[in-house]
């Protein structure tokens, strides 16, 4: 009797490609250790944002994504992809004018006071649309947030339809697209960077990314050169041709008044790299701290009519802010064109026209 060969051992049923096992595929890519990890393209990580958005990676698998990320440090094209994701799924704003769009770090401001929304204002009574963007307190700084400060100076901005912040755009020249409000998706990330307890390369993407759309300057914060040649890179890839770098404080697009700042403008195969040297202007001096935002409250309606402890901050800001938006021709006419619109009280009239409007 000839031996029967024994049965074939079942084979497995294919696994479908669902976001979970397409997430783990990049979890692999991004977190096989320094010498076998391998990047993403951009397509690859926009479809891993987008899972992590639309909750189709579990949060086991999106933790150990944003920490293995973190340490690999993400790739120009990788966060090019992320960009695209927060394009097409976030909030849009247009203006007729282009606009001066800032990227300031969504965890807030802990160390230093806060210059940015008086410099917004200083701009946009210039007649430049500005566009901020921001969230609630969240980690890892859990600093002072946009919405808090603008509140401390009267204007309510929570819960806000989109529609109403476009509305504020074209009449004030002013909006601020708050992240719990206009793009609930990107909320869903909150709680597992919370427990992460490190800040993921998701923090330098909200760096990056402006609801504008249409002309405008991008300014971006950055605390570390490698991290401002990436986003360099990613912006290109983008097609984000108008960017301007900021070594600003904390990160943000503050410029200080203690130091030099060091700045880019990439152009080409140029990085624009700009030393602005505060003391040459008569705006030295010492970068003032946060405390409070009563006393913050205080102290920025005093800048917006040209005096007190944040008045020299302010000017150097937006005085350099209104040069590199191509309203003035050099840096000191941008200054002294700040100090008459605060002289002449601009800024606090285009306060008190939003508050009288903004019930």
């Amino acid at each position: 009797m000839v031996a029967q060969a024994p049965a074939a051992p079942p084979q497995p049923e294919p696994v479908p490609a669902s976001g979970r096992y397409r997430f783990r595929t990049y979890l692999g890519k991004v977190g096989s250790g320094e010498h076998t990890s391998s990047g993403l393209t951009r397509e690859e990580a926009a479809d891993a944002l987008e899972l992590m958005l639309n909750g189709e990676a579990s949060p086991a698998q999106i933790g150990a994504f944003l920490i293995a990320h973190r340490i690999r440090r993400p790739e120009p094209q990788e966060l090019t992809g992320m960009l695209d994701v927060y394009r097409r799924q976030g909030p849009q704003l247009h203006s007729p004018e282009p606009a001066l769009c800032f990227g300031i770090p969504f965890d807030g401001r802990s160390r230093t006071a806060p210059i940015y929304p008086l410099t917004a204002l200083v701009l946009a009574s210039a007649g430049i649309p500005v566009v901020l963007q921001g969230g609630r307190r969240m980690p890892v700084k859990y600093g002072v947030t946009a919405l808090e400060l603008f509140a401390a100076l009267g204007l309510a901005l929570q819960g806000r339809s989109l529609a109403w912040v476009q509305q504020g755009l074209e009449r004030w020249k002013l909006a601020l697209v708050h992240q719990p409000d206009h793009f609930p998706d990107a909320e869903v990330l909150i709680p597992i960077r919370e427990d992460i307890g490190k800040r993921p390369p998701l923090a330098s993407l909200e760096l990056l990314w402006t609801p504008h759309q249409g002309p405008h300057l991008l300014v971006s914060g950055f605390v570390h050169p490698p991290t401002e040649a990436r986003a360099w890179q990613a912006l290109k890839l983008a097609g984000e041709t108008n960017v301007l770098t900021i070594k600003g404080l904390e990160g943000s697009t503050d410029l200080p008044i203690s130091r030099a700042c060091v700045t880019g403008r990439p152009d080409g195969d140029s990085d624009g790299r700009q030393i602005l040297h505060p003391r040459d202007h008569g705006c030295y001096g010492e970068d003032p701290r946060w405390e409070s935002l009563e006393l913050w409250a205080g102290q920025a309606f005093a800048a917006l009519g040209g005096q007190g402890p944040l008045a020299t901050s302010l000017i150097w800001n937006a005085g350099t802010y209104l040069w590199q938006a191509g309203h003035n021709a050099s840096q000191e006419a941008g200054l002294a064109q700040c100090r008459e619109l605060l002289h002449d009280g601009a800024a606090l009239r285009l306060l008190d026209a939003i508050r009288q409007q903004t019930p």
